[in-house]
């Protein structure tokens, strides 16, 4: 499987109106976690989190929260910031632009936010122009690959800790695919951020 582990400038220019990081001379970096709430990965995320003093942006799927309303609200009361990721994890680039936007709209009745990630990043540029009206379309830096089946946890911690400065935004998912390299990168990640004398920080 292949994919950019550090997004490469060329991905940049071509979405510039997508946020992609922030300024570097800020010493903070910025978690995400894609896909969930997920009744064992999510409570794990929020165990490290707090353990660490660390917050954290959840990017997170409308069915999944109807499913799991508690651990949705257990995510905002430990104060982290939440995202919209579409109501079923559909493709844009697959997804004809009016039931894209009408499924985002279904996710958002559960979903308050003003931030957006598209699933697997994919999104058309009239898709991005429609949504700018609502959302900050949030996408990222430095991807863990923690959905990778065919890595270890120890592969997932170094995709990012090689990565990582000041102002990144990395993508880990609370998800079950992704559970067993997230649950072992997650916690070696933090403590490279609390080494560095990184803040981790939710996006506002």
């Amino acid at each position: 499987m292949f994919y950019f582990t550090k997004t490469p400038g060329f991905l940049k220019s071509l979405y510039k109106s997508c946020t992609w990081n922030f300024s570097p001379a800020v010493p903070a970096v910025y978690l995400t976690f894609d896909d969930g709430p997920h009744p064992k990965a999510t409570p794990f995320v929020l165990e490290q989190l707090k353990k660490y003093d660390a917050k954290a942006t959840f990017f997170c799927i409308g069915k999944n929260v109807v499913e799991h309303p508690a651990i949705y609200q257990q995510i905002l009361l430990d104060g982290h910031a939440v995202g919209n990721h579409t109501h079923n994890h559909l493709n844009g680039w697959k997804t004809a632009t009016d039931k894209y936007l009408a499924n985002i709209k279904e996710a958002a009745q559960y979903i308050r936010t003003k931030l957006f990630r598209p699933p697997y990043g994919r999104i058309s540029p009239f898709q991005i122009k429609e949504l700018k009206k609502e959302y900050q379309i949030i996408m990222w830096d430095v991807l863990s690959g923690d959905f990778d089946t065919e890595i270890t946890g120890e592969a997932c911690v170094q995709n990012v800790v090689f990565k990582l400065q000041p102002g990144s935004i990395v993508v880990f998912h609370d998800s079950e695919k992704a559970w067993d390299r997230m649950s072992y990168a997650l916690p070696r990640v933090l403590e490279h951020c609390k080494r560095q004398g990184w803040e981790v920080r939710a996006i506002v």
